[in-house]
């Protein structure tokens, strides 16, 4: 096997002991092939001692400073280890297997932050790269260490915010999730709309319904909504139809598994804030409770629907178009075993209690019972948004290129 050594630069010969400075290069090869060997055979000393020769020469490449390394630590010299993996890195700093092995140094030292750091990094290296076989284990045991060390620093946290008197059930909601986020058990989720972003809109996942002054009178007639339901429902089913819909004109939608079927279907009052006008006529009194709720009526808005979701359908995580709106639903049929995830945060629907939530947060549903679910959805303005955005958004949205 030819093992390439690397030419000493210029600035590396002062240093040289003579007899490196006659090293010729076959020599080198055939140190370095030796200390392989040697290292191999469980001979960490002599090992180390042909490398060494070759390393002072200065011509050593990132292949020679890790089987040093290695040597290294067979011989149980922590800090000669940790100056090959040095070099090592010097020469490449995105080699996973010397970043683990710096981590490791840094670990024996008792340094945990610089270890964790160098953790982290092996596995961002890795990342979208083939691993070779022998260094998979080495990659589930740094996976098992992080998980480890982090549950170990939000033990240390959660008892030094405890003795300070601030303990779980006792701490502000965005606070509780700042510490879930640093501790892994939730992921951040930004907004993400597929058509127009107004920034300065926070990313809240689900709103608190009471903030809202007319949440209290849409909720007040879930009953009479429920029943113009029902009867279209038994009189004429059909007029629901598929929610995503087949069209030359545009590209099919990612979720192709409810393209064009009816396990998602809608019955719009309202649709792109086109009225439906026959299907406010058999619902007055949903299209009534609509009027005391700030839609935003522009152009392609408001949208409000009954959506029926089947037994069994699932409809994919994904983002809404916009994010100067917030989406609502009135759940009015749901049987168990219903879910409807927003970024980190999973609900079930209560049957006339409003779910209130900014779409352009990743979400998705799911009906696992043996029956259908139907909520009414309706879209209304960000509360944060002046009247005067309002207008400035309504304006856009009624010029080209944003229906």
């Amino acid at each position: 096997m030819a093992v390439p050594v690397r030419k000493p630069l210029d600035g590396e010969r002062g240093d040289l002991y003579n007899h490196s400075m006659q090293l010729t290069n076959d020599e080198a090869v055939n140190l370095v092939r030796r200390g392989a060997e040697a290292l191999q055979q469980g001979r960490a000393r002599e090992a180390r001692q042909s490398l060494e020769t070759v390393t002072r020469t200065g011509r050593a490449n990132t292949q020679i400073w890790m089987l040093l390394a290695m040597a290294c630590r067979a011989d149980g010299d922590g800090p000669a280890e940790e100056e090959a993996v040095n070099r090592l890195l010097a020469l490449d700093p995105r080699l996973v297997r010397g970043l683990i092995m710096k981590a490791d140094c840094r670990d024996k030292a008792g340094d945990e932050q610089g270890a964790l750091k160098f953790y982290e990094n092996a596995l961002a290296a890795a990342e979208g790269q083939q691993t070779p076989a022998d260094l998979v284990a080495e990659l589930k045991r740094v996976q098992a260490t992080l998980a480890s060390a982090y549950q170990r620093i939000d033990e240390r946290r959660e008892a030094s915010l405890t003795a300070r008197g601030i303990a779980p059930g006792q701490r502000s909601p965005r606070f509780q999730e700042s510490l879930d986020i640093s501790a892994g058990r939730k992921q951040i989720f930004p907004q993400a709309p597929t058509a127009y972003y107004f920034p300065g809109l926070a990313p809240i996942q689900f709103f608190d319904r009471t903030d809202f002054d007319w949440v209290r009178a849409v909720e007040a007639v879930t009953d009479d909504i429920r029943a113009e339901l029902r009867a279209v429902l038994a009189d004429s089913g059909a007029e629901f139809r598929p929610y995503l819909e087949s069209n030359p004109d545009r590209p099919r939608p990612a979720d192709k598994g409810l393209l064009d079927n009816a396990a998602w279907s809608t019955l719009f009052l309202c649709e792109n804030g086109r009225l439906n006008e026959a299907a406010i006529a058999r619902c007055p009194r949903t299209w009534e409770a609509m009027q005391g709720v700030p839609m935003p009526r522009v152009a392609n808005q408001p949208t409000v629907m009954f959506s029926m979701l089947h037994a069994g359908a699932r409809i994919s995580p994904h983002s809404g178009m916009f994010n100067t709106r917030l989406i609502c639903h009135l759940p009015l049929i749901v049987p168990p075993s219903c879910g409807f995830r927003v970024g980190n945060e999973v609900r079930e629907w209560e049957e006339g209690k409003l779910l209130i939530f900014d779409d352009t947060i990743e979400h998705e549903a799911w009906n696992d019972s043996d029956r259908y679910r139907v909520v009414l959805i309706f879209d209304v303005w960000r509360p944060e948004l002046s009247e005067q955005e309002q207008c400035e958004v309504g304006a856009l949205f009624s010029g080209p290129n944003l229906d």
